[in-house]
């Protein structure tokens, strides 16, 4: 499993299209104010939605990152709708109006990211970029790391950002985009695996 919108079958990596869920390393707010790890339990929804079960992908364009964009389903049901559903993703209406019934649905009923006012993941990812950014080489935030898991890079939204330290001479480096990091031959974490 990538994350809560992101996932891996057959060796090709698809973005649920029309959805954005909390990043892993995301916190979001209870009613009673105190935080919840949104981002990792949309991740683990994810993975428990869909291990042993018949997944059946349907797109063919890539975004940016080289990911086919496409409507996932479990066992004949839309996952990507469920996400949202479900309030673990908003729908990500700056690509799509696919699932603005679900998302309204889910804010009317105040069930998971819509139990108390809750940054969306666009907002969080841009919000991380610019701090990293003012403290990176040339403002590539991204950390290329090198590790026994191989090459895996660390965007600012990680949980493991902070802990990641670059050594160069050990042929780690920084990158400007995920797409660099993608190109160069550097993955993405995974969760849940």
């Amino acid at each position: 499993m990538v994350d809560g919108d992101t996932l891996k079958k057959d060796g090709v990596t698809y973005r649920l299209e029309g959805i954005d869920a909390p990043e892993h390393g995301q916190k979001c707010k209870r009613p009673n104010g105190k935080s919840w790890p949104c981002g990792k339990e949309a991740t683990s929804y994810l993975k428990q939605l869909v291990s042993g079960n018949s997944i059946s992908c349907e797109g063919n364009s890539k975004d940016e990152y080289g990911r086919v964009l496409a409507v996932c389903y479990v066992n004949g049901d839309d996952i990507n709708a469920h996400m949202v559903d479900v309030g673990l993703a908003w729908a990500f209406r700056k690509f799509s109006n696919s699932y603005i019934v679900q998302e309204n649905r889910a804010k009317k009923s105040a069930v998971g990211i819509w139990q108390a006012p809750t940054q969306t993941p666009w907002d969080y990812r841009s919000d991380r970029w610019s701090v990293a950014a003012q403290d990176a080489p040339e403002g590539c935030p991204i950390k290329g790391n090198i590790s026994k898991n191989g090459m895996i890079y660390h965007a600012p939204w990680s949980p493991w950002y902070s802990r990641t330290k670059i050594s160069l001479n050990k042929g780690e480096r920084w990158f400007c985009s995920e797409g660099e990091a993608i190109a160069a031959g550097w993955r993405a974490p995974l969760w849940g695996n």
